[in-house]
C-alpha cells in the first residue's frame, strides 16, 4: 500500500510512505526483525510487556543517534514493565557497532533491512530512499496501540516526553 503523505517531509520535501499506517486503538500486528546477533526476534517476544517502539532512519546521523541516547537513558530508570525497542533498516553489525562504541546497553536494537516486515505492517517505509521514516509507537500489555506519532519533518526529533508518560500510564 503506496500513501503520499503531503504531512511528512524530508528536508522539506514531501515523502511517499509504503504500509498500512498504524493507528491507536488498533491490535498490534506481530512483526520480527533481527536484533544485533543476526537473531530473528518478533514483537511478540515481549507479550506482557508495555513496548515503546523508537523508530529511526539511519544511526550514523547525529537525530538518530540523539533518539537513541535519550532513549537509553529514559530506559534506565523505567519500570522492567516497559521495553523500548528502536527499529531501523540499518545493518545489525552497524546497530551493534553503535551500541557498543556509544555504551547503549538499555535498548533493544532491531534491524528491518531483510524483510522489512515492519515497515510493511506499520507503514514506515520512506519508498523513495528505502529507510524507516521517524516516529514512535506506545503498545500497551494487551497488543493495543496507544499512541502513534509519524515525525512530521523526518530531520526533527520524537516527543520523547508523550510516549514515556502513555507509556508509563499503560502499566
Amino acid at each position: 500500500m503506496e500513501r503520499n503523505n503531503q504531512r511528512i517531509t524530508f528536508k522539506g520535501s514531501p515523502i511517499t510512505l509504503l504500509g498500512k499506517e498504524a493507528k491507536e486503538n488498533d491490535h498490534a500486528i506481530d512483526f520480527f526483525a533481527l536484533d544485533t546477533n543476526l537473531k530473528q526476534v518478533r514483537l511478540s517476544d515481549y507479550n506482557g510487556k508495555v513496548k515503546i517502539l523508537s523508530i529511526f532512519p539511519s544511526i550514523d546521523t547525529s537525530i538518530c543517534s540523539k533518539q537513541n541516547h535519550i532513549f537509553n537513558k529514559e530506559a534506565a530508570s523505567l519500570s522492567e514493565d516497559i521495553v523500548i525497542i528502536a527499529i531501523s533498516n540499518d545493518l545489525p553489525f552497524a546497530l551493534n557497532r553503535f551500541c557498543d562504541a556509544e555504551n547503549i546497553d538499555n535498548l533493544k536494537l532491531l534491524s528491518d533491512h531483510k524483510d522489512l516486515d515492519f515497515a510493511s505492517k506499520y507503514g514506515f517505509l520512506i519508498k523513495e530512499l528505502r529507510l524507516l521514516t521517524r516516529g514512535i509507537i506506545v503498545i500497551d500489555k494487551g497488543n493495543i496501540i496507544q499512541h502513534v506519532e509519524y515525525v512530521k519533518e523526518v530531520t526533527e526529533e520524537p516527543n520523547y516526553g508523550a510516549a514515556i508518560n502513555i507509556a508509563k500510564k499503560s502499566i
